[in-house]
Parts: structure tokens; C-alpha cells; sequence
């Protein structure tokens, strides 16, 4: 199939917007993160993005606050600000290369997760690099889905406190959106080229 290389955003300005259609799990106490992660590890092939609190002046400095990963029907929402950073069941599940996990600009993502913990991420595939041989020449998700899927991913919560004591119902969709996202990318380019 042949992909437009690029997009306009007045074209997806007009296009209907996407919602994550499953369910969606936060896990914030370090007793559900086994259990979710026995879930994700069923799979074999998620959707990862994390999310950071926004920085508004160049004083300001956050660390990675959510990790979100994602099957076809169910995300998680790990809240490392209240499980007191990357838990090591988390991180053998980040390091572990027999599972698949589909993210965008990851390097970006390891960088900030180094610093909470010694990280060494394995089984990541960046789609910035694999839609290229597609022809598909944009980087953002939000244009990569449209260009695909014909429908736009909004991004009204990403400037959001990823910190907040409680993350709203609508910032809960758009992160698990973004994960759900980067792996339904992954599929339509494997199983329908």
C-alpha cells in the first residue's frame, strides 16, 4: 500500500478524533504492578509512551511521572511518582527482549528514565524509524496516525500535571491513547503494508 510521506494539519484539523476503546488500569501501589505486568507480559507486544510534568520556565526540571504500556485491549498507567520511581519488576519488564514494545522518540523517553534508574531498555522498536522504508517522512504520532488511520489523536492533556495527586478521566485517555496508538501503528504497518 502506498502512504502520503506527509500531512497537513488543516487536513487533520478536519479528521474525527480517536479514542482508546479499552480499558484502563492505574497503578499507583506497588502491589498491582505484578499483576499488570503479568498481563503485558501475556502479550508479547505493547504500546509504551511516557509522560513527564510539562516544564514551563528553564528553572524547571521533572522527572518521568507515568509510564504507559499498552495491549490491544487493556493499558496500564504506572505512576512512578507514587511508587517511588521504575520498580524492579517494572524494570526487568523494560529490559526484557523476548517481549516487543512499540514506542516513539524512545531515546528521548530512555534518557529521562535514566535518571531515575539504570535502565537498559531492550525489545523497543522506535516507529520514527520504521515507518521510513513505508514512505512514510513524518516523526510525530499524531501525524503517522492520520496519515494511517485517517483520524487524529488530540493532544488538549499533554500539557497536563502528570503529578497530580489524581489523574482526571481525560488524562487518563490520552495516555493511554498514545501507547494504544504507537502499537496499532506497529500492527497495520506488519500485517498490512
Amino acid at each position: 500500500m502506498n502512504y502520503p510521506p506527509t500531512i497537513t494539519r488543516e487536513l487533520i484539523a478536519g479528521m474525527s478524533p480517536e479514542v482508546f476503546p479499552g480499558q484502563i488500569v492505574v497503578v499507583d501501589r506497588p502491589e498491582e504492578v505484578k499483576k499488570a505486568l503479568v498481563c503485558l507480559e501475556a502479550s508479547g507486544l505493547v504500546g509504551f509512551d511516557t509522560e513527564t510534568r510539562p516544564n514551563f520556565s528553564k528553572k524547571d526540571s521533572h522527572k518521568v511521572c507515568l509510564i504507559q504500556v499498552s495491549t490491544d485491549r487493556i493499558c496500564y498507567l504506572f505512576r512512578l511518582n507514587r511508587l517511588g520511581g521504575v520498580p524492579a519488576k517494572l524494570k526487568g519488564f523494560l529490559e526484557n527482549g523476548q517481549i516487543t514494545k512499540i514506542g516513539l522518540s524512545l531515546l528521548d523517553d530512555f534518557h529521562a528514565l535514566r535518571k531515575l534508574s539504570p535502565i537498559d531498555p531492550d525489545g523497543f522498536i522506535d516507529l520514527q524509524k520504521f515507518v521510513l522504508p513505508f514512505g512514510i517522512q513524518e516523526s510525530s504520532l499524531r501525524k503517522i496516525y492520520a496519515i494511517l488511520f485517517g483520524r487524529k489523536i488530540s493532544k488538549r492533556a499533554q500539557l497536563s500535571n502528570w503529578e497530580a495527586d489524581t489523574l482526571t478521566a481525560s488524562m487518563q485517555r490520552y495516555a493511554a491513547l498514545d501507547a494504544w496508538a504507537c502499537l496499532r501503528i506497529y500492527q497495520r504497518l506488519t500485517l498490512h503494508p
